[in-house]
């Protein structure tokens, strides 16, 4: 019976929603329990800080109409947007209907007719769908679309001059409010309460409107939060203040001073909106990063077709399309340079300081800037595939991931409201029962004040943000963090394993020199040589085939390609058996071997086999990268032990080392054996981390706690790892590093104030101090005072991160 061969199983789907209505962390927690029992979601991961879930759904699991329904059945909503287009007849309808269905994040689709033609109506998920795709399946002109950071700004600034307005009039009405209040008879007012009333009300009824909407909109779904504090304690002070102004006899007979607390409902209206305006715009900042990085790219691009120029929506450039790019202009498109030079600057992409000069051959990056030249570019990737965009995707993950240490806080988030609320009505049944006179008055003081001064958004907001914050700098550092955990785990990291080629090495050797044994030519030797290693990637292989080039020789063809990683390659070539690598690769493993493998001046020694027998050998020569050893020094003051594994003989890789202060060599290494090594030294003390760029440098970067691949190296070196360094400078690791344990600071910093600031300030604000004096009781106006000043002042700790800098390198 034959064997069946089942396929390589279909990659997960990762989704990023964004989210409106949430106010706290325990509404991130209740979406993510709602995401998470959806069908087929392997992970969910709601960020409160950016507004985003960040969804993973297994092949067949759940579709994105079920996830935007399952945030709707928490009492949420998911952003869309609608875009409509109209044709003629109802066959021209329904197919253009048919192609809007396969678009990526299209939620709806409807036809309906109107005067005579067809409607196509659409609603789709914001940042889901590409605007560009939607268009042409709609069968409409691209036009320049603005920028989705341009329209997540515009968004926020509108919802921060909402929030403003709401607390200007709100301030303008509890100013005098506030005054009747607490002059305790210094003021004669006649009607002072009915006036207190006339203007709190509105203050509770539209400028609170909202707290009061999110806490029924979370009752009906079951669930309390926030909102749900803020609307008891403000409801229960205004109502009970309205029914002693109404009906002051009541609270009489029942032995209760008919006292009104109209003052304190307006200023815990006020200050609150003032805190949520703060924290609305301290938010803004920390996502500040990643919308910078997303307005780079320009909306139109310069195209050349049969020698005339016309500007195109960007997305609607082609692979293979030529671009113009003129002096201070953005570059629209990934592409290689065919004409011109020209210098342009890459800071905002690559972290790179310094304008880089760019000709014929070199590539450019979407987003970076022209500076002085004109050039033409040929398009290779254009929208989301740019560079620009994937970095910008990335930098989304790994804010949208939650590192361990929120774990605690998550928890503590789920249960946080409820105890709040079991916490207030307690100490309010103990000041009514026990408390001193008027114990009605004290009972419904100690209640509102707890419900108040109780915070769950400083836990909400304690990590996120610092990962937000941390995440943006460190993109435009050029550090692509894949997720928080990996963030996290970088601050434990106390050895950093350096692969040599590539990572510690320029990774563009040249080949040196050529030692051919009779009866074979140094031509002979080339020709063969680069021939077979035409077929590999290695750096090495590709200085062979450069030298080939460079001297006039053509390569032959090859058959029966065979390659073993680490060792070499090998194939038939003019009907001889060709290997070119290591010594053991090519048989020469007699008393000569070692001499072929011995080079004192660091030059990785190249040997080659014909037909199994020596035909002599080749040597290669690297250059140290220009932070390599301030790479290591710096590692070394922050406590980090440096070690490099190769695959590299012993002499070269020891030459190496000793140039960029490197003490512990593991040489003559292959891909398994790089892995063993990490394994081996895993789960022994501090985290490990490997830094490589090469497709044999994958396992050992799948296996270590944290991955680093070099920019330069290849995209499954890139995607086994945790880090990705855009421009290949292994300085970029230690500032990793450095940045992460800042990070880890800065949260353990966070998550200790809103801690210690709830288990403190609730017992207070129940009156837990009164026994020890009277006057040590918690004014509601001040409680709500401390609750706003706590989300600010976590999220304001966290942005202190934005003025990390990266090491500098002496000139």
């Amino acid at each position: 019976m034959e064997a069946r061969h089942d396929p390589d199983p279909a990659p997960a789907q990762e989704l990023a929603l964004p989210i409106e209505g949430m106010t706290c962390a325990a509404c991130a927690v209740r979406i993510e329990r709602k995401l998470s029992k959806a069908d087929g979601v392997d992970q969910a991961a709601v960020n409160y800080a950016t507004e985003e879930a960040l969804v993973r759904v297994a092949p067949g699991g759940a579709g994105l109409a079920d996830l935007v329904r399952a945030v709707e059945s928490a009492g949420y909503s998911v952003r869309t947007a609608a875009a409509e287009t109209s044709v003629p007849g109802p066959a021209e309808a329904d197919g253009t209907a048919a192609r809007v269905r396969t678009v990526r994040g299209v939620l709806e689709v409807r036809v309906r007719e109107e005067g005579g033609a067809y409607l196509v109506e659409t609603r789709f998920v914001r940042g889901v769908t590409d605007p560009v795709v939607l268009a042409r399946a709609m069968g409409v002109d691209v036009a320049p679309t603005e920028a989705e950071g341009d329209a997540l700004e515009r968004e926020h600034d509108a919802r921060r001059r909402y929030l403003r307005l709401r607390f200007v009039v709100s301030a303008i009405l509890t100013v005098p409010v506030a005054v009747l209040g607490m002059s305790h008879g210094l003021f004669h007012v006649p009607g002072a309460n009915w006036i207190a009333f006339a203007l709190t009300t509105p203050v509770v009824a539209w400028s609170g409107a909202e707290f009061f909407r999110l806490a029924w909109r979370a009752a009906r779904h079951g669930a309390a939060d926030m909102n749900t504090l803020v609307a008891a304690g403000v409801g229960t002070a205004w109502a009970v203040s309205v029914a002693a102004l109404v009906a002051p006899r009541f609270f009489v007979s029942a032995g209760a001073q008919p006292d009104v607390y109209f003052e304190a409902a307006a200023v815990i209206v006020t200050l609150l909106l003032f805190g949520r305006f703060l924290e609305e715009r301290a938010k803004g900042r920390t996502g500040a990063a990643i919308r910078s990085l997303m307005t780079l790219q320009p909306p139109e691009a310069r195209v050349r077709d049969r020698g005339e120029e016309r500007l195109i929506p960007a997305g609607e450039a082609l692979p293979g399309m030529e671009v113009v790019v003129r002096p201070g202009e953005r570059i629209p498109v990934d592409g290689d340079v065919v004409e011109g030079r020209s210098s342009v600057d890459e800071s905002m992409v690559t972290g790179e300081p310094l304008p880089v000069e760019r000709g014929p051959g070199d590539r450019v990056v979407a987003g970076t800037l022209n500076t002085t030249g004109a050039f033409v570019c040929v398009v290779r990737r254009t929208g989301r595939d740019t560079l620009l965009q994937r970095i910008v995707e990335a930098v989304r993950k790994a804010q949208g991931q939650k590192p361990p240490i929120q774990d605690l806080a998550d928890r503590v988030a789920a249960v946080f409201v409820p105890i709040v609320i079991a916490v207030a009505a307690a100490s309010a049944l103990v000041w009514w029962a026990w408390g001193p006179e008027p114990q009605w008055n004290h009972a419904v003081m100690r209640f509102v004040t707890v419900l108040i001064i109780a915070c769950p958004c400083a836990l909400g907001l304690a990590t996120p943000t610092a990962i937000v914050v941390a995440s943006g700098v460190a993109a435009r550092l050029g550090i692509l963090v894949r997720n928080g955990a990996a963030l996290e785990t970088l601050a434990r990291v106390g050895r950093v394993a350096f692969d040599k080629t590539g990572t510690l090495t320029l990774g563009s050797p040249v080949l040196a020199t050529v030692r051919p044994e009779a009866p074979f030519d140094e031509t002979q030797l080339v020709r063969w040589s680069a021939s077979v290693e035409a077929l590999s990637e290695h750096p090495i292989a590709r200085a062979i085939v450069d030298a080939a080039a460079a001297r006039g020789i053509l390569p032959a063809k090859v058959v029966d390609f065979t390659m073993e990683s680490g060792r070499g390659v090998g194939a038939t070539v003019d009907g001889h058996a060709i290997r070119v690598g290591t010594a053991a690769w090519t048989g020469l493993t007699g008393d000569g071997s070692d001499r072929l493998e011995r080079d004192d001046t660091g030059a990785t020694v190249i040997t080659i086999s014909v037909d199994g027998r020596s035909a002599g050998f080749l040597t290669v020569r690297d250059s140290l990268r220009p932070t390599a050893a301030t790479t290591v020094s710096t590692l070394r003051h922050l406590g980090v032990d440096s070690v490099m594994v190769t695959g590299d003989g012993e002499p070269a890789a020891r030459h190496v080392a000793a140039l960029a202060g490197i003490h512990d060599v593991r040489a003559g290494l292959l891909p398994g054996d790089k892995e063993a090594f990490i394994s081996s030294v895993r789960g022994h003390g501090p985290a490990v981390a490997f830094v490589g760029d090469g497709m044999n440098d994958a396992p050992a970067l799948a296996r270590a706690d944290v991955g680093f691949a070099m920019g330069s190296g290849t995209d499954i070196a890139m995607q086994a790892s945790d880090v990705t360094l855009v421009r290949p400078d292994p300085l970029l690791v230690a500032d990793a590093i450095r940045l992460s344990r800042r990070t880890v600071r800065t949260i353990r910093s966070n998550l200790f104030f809103a801690f210690v600031y709830n288990v403190i300030l609730i017992p207070v604000a129940a009156g837990a101090l009164y026994p020890l004096h009277p006057d040590l009781l918690l004014n509601p106006m001040l409680a709500s005072a401390a609750m706003a000043a706590s989300s600010v002042s976590v999220v304001g700790n966290s942005l202190r991160l934005r003025r990390f800098e990266r090491l500098q390198t002496k000139p």
